[in-house]
């Protein structure tokens, strides 16, 4: 098998110093056009692959960092990883990808760096970490963390506007003549998650709007998968007064609230209309196509590669104050509420 090509091999290729093939690798400006074509050209010729792991082996890292999410069967979850996995793959890192379920002990693994130095930081979508987790936690070890943050931390942090995407979700239906509208997964009480904060910004709509809110339409769900979503929409359909709208806090619920009230002869859009969340693939394809809440999921992934690697490459950027972003999200109208 031939020896790997090295540094001083395109050197002696392209007729420079090995310090100037490093200098056209790692994209300094004060190198001539000509003896940047002369480099590539010689890279190219010869095959030469930059030594990642041995760069960051020198910086006494790994290059690799941890995307930490609930489930993966969750189309949200896996397509934010590809979008994660793009953007770290653009700075030079790979990324592990594991999965925790929402189980604590799982999440608390991940926060403390699976009780290993394999990885530079952690990615982490957490259901059931507690306060005195994040603020117990090593701080030599960068954490950004997705989703809600319902306390105040000193953990790095990206999600949306979850109070605002979902009152403008609900004055969509509104504005479409519904007025009795369920929210599948909502919640009144319990922790301040993703579920919590849905549920008060369609609370805020009605409010706004002079409706009464009725407790009775919120339908609180095991789990947010196709077969929860269901299964509430068929218990909606029992009751002596139905819903004409149903507004689904994933994706994954509306569709299968869907195929429930198909099921059920009920028509979409036609007697009830249905807006979900997470604008994942499959919601352009159904029949009909969903109307969603479309979170800009490449601007989280850029926006948590960067803060971590920040982070990283700055030790000493950790007694900084943490930061929040929060990504921008759209109401895609499509056929279920009689968009085009």
């Amino acid at each position: 098998m031939a020896a790997r090509p090295r540094i001083k091999d395109v050197a002696e290729y392209a007729g420079v110093s090995a310090k100037t093939v490093s200098n056209v690798i790692n994209d300094y400006e004060h190198v001539s056009e000509q003896t940047r074509a002369a480099v590539k050209e010689a890279i190219d010729a010869l095959g030469y692959r930059v030594n990642i792991a041995g760069r960051q082996l020198r910086k006494g890292r790994t290059g690799m960092i941890a995307l930490v999410v609930p489930e993966l069967d969750v189309a949200y979850f896996s397509e934010l990883a590809k979008h994660v996995m793009t953007e770290a793959d653009r700075r030079g890192m790979t990324v592990l990808l594991h999965q925790t379920n929402g189980e604590r002990t799982r999440e608390l693994a991940a926060l403390h760096g699976f009780d290993a130095q394999f990885t530079d930081g952690v990615i982490l979508s957490p259901l059931a970490l507690l306060p005195h987790d994040l603020e117990t936690r090593d701080r030599r070890l960068p954490v950004v963390l997705l989703g809600e943050r319902p306390w105040a931390s000193r953990t790095d942090h990206v999600g949306v506007d979850n109070v605002r995407a979902s009152r403008e979700a609900t004055e969509h239906l509104l504005a479409g003549g519904r007025r009795r509208i369920a929210v599948i997964g909502g919640a009144l009480r319990g922790r301040q998650g993703t579920d919590r904060l849905r549920t008060q910004g369609y609370q805020q709509a009605l409010q706004a709007a002079g409706l009464p809110f009725d407790a009775g339409l919120v339908v609180p769900v095991d789990a947010y998968h196709w077969q929860d979503g269901a299964r509430a929409a068929a218990s909606l359909l029992e009751r002596p007064e139905r819903p004409d709208a149903l507004l689904c806090l994933n994706d994954h619920l509306a569709l299968g609230a869907v195929r429930a009230l198909h099921e059920h002869g009920v028509r979409v859009p036609g007697d009830v209309h249905v807006v979900g969340f997470d604008d994942i693939e499959a919601s352009r394809f159904m029949i009909p196509s969903l109307t969603t809440v479309a979170p800009d999921k490449a601007e989280i992934a850029r926006a948590a590669v960067s803060l971590l690697l920040q982070r990283v490459e700055d030790p000493a950027a950790s007694v900084h104050a943490p930061q929040d972003r929060t990504a921008p999200h759209r109401l895609i109208v499509r056929e279920s509420t009689g968009g085009a």
